[in-house]
């Protein structure tokens, strides 16, 4: 998908909301248990129940991964059914990968063209090596790790080095990688007061954006600081949707958390007068 397609999205739904397919075997409804495979039952009700009112999917694959090869399957089914029932839904693998180079490559091609997503989460720290790899594929992008929504993000990322938060450098830095158009980058809602100095660097670059919800982040802050002409932002919610509920109507449920966002959003786009397409 490219990026103007996804602008097209967001103008025709109103919405900028990502949901991320976290599966919790502990957390889902105890029937789906009994089903052949409780992680696409749930994935594809929650889907079902909630493409309306977003534009994009994150499943963070280290749930998959911790169910063996069941759970890799379970991620592979999602992302063929969004393909083949919602096409136009934006698919974001939040693996936070990132390593030497032939080994990226594997991991680019893995998520990129074999699974088929159209992003994928990678870690900056080894450098330009690590990360290029990920940007050769035309149409996908690389969501690289920036300024992140957990409480350890201040360990690391807003040190200085020359007198520039390290976050900034990484930013800086990336713009003179190879293929850098096809980046994209993760600033946490819980660090919005950072976004305006994000937005001195990447002006018009995609953000996702975690920590809206659960982690306590404002949409509000987040719009203010962040949004470009083209909107430039994926708000991701994760617990406070799929998790609304565990009871039968646990997809009902979902979508109407997924809903009052997409309401909410709908009133950010129309202050910056991003109407529909």
């Amino acid at each position: 998908m490219t990026t103007q397609e996804l602008v097209e999205q967001i103008k025709k739904k109103q919405s900028f909301l990502c949901i991320g397919l976290d599966v919790d075997l502990k957390k889902i409804p105890t029937y789906l248990l009994s089903e052949e495979d409780p992680i696409f039952s749930f994935n594809k009700a929650i889907i079902d129940a909630t493409h309306q009112f977003c534009v994009a999917y994150k499943p963070n694959t280290a749930f998959y991964e911790a169910c063996g090869l069941k759970g890799w399957e379970a991620l592979q089914k999602t992302i063929n059914y969004l393909h083949d029932n919602y096409p136009e839904i934006y698919t974001i693998a939040d693996a936070k990968r990132g390593d030497i180079g032939n080994t990226s490559k594997m991991y680019a091609k893995t998520f990129l063209k074999d699974m088929g997503f159209d992003s994928v989460t990678v870690a900056p720290y080894m450098g330009k090596d690590s990360v290029e790899p990920f940007l050769e594929f035309e149409n996908k992008h690389t969501i690289l790790l920036a300024l992140t929504s957990n409480e350890g993000a201040f360990d690391f990322q807003t040190l200085k080095s020359d007198d520039t938060e390290i976050y900034k450098r990484v930013l800086e830095t990336s713009k003179t990688w190879e293929h850098s158009e096809n980046l994209m980058y993760v600033v946490g809602a819980t660090k919005a007061e950072y976004l305006a100095e994000v937005r001195k660097i990447v002006p018009e670059s995609f953000l996702l954006v975690p920590g809206v919800g659960a982690q306590g982040g404002s949409l509000e802050d987040v719009c203010k600081y962040g949004m470009t002409k083209n909107v430039g932002l994926l708000v991701n919610s994760s617990r406070k949707i799929i998790y609304a509920s565990t009871n039968n109507n646990f997809a009902e449920v979902a979508a109407a958390k997924a809903e009052i966002l997409q309401q909410q959003m709908a009133e950010e786009l129309q202050k910056f007068k991003f109407g529909h397409a």
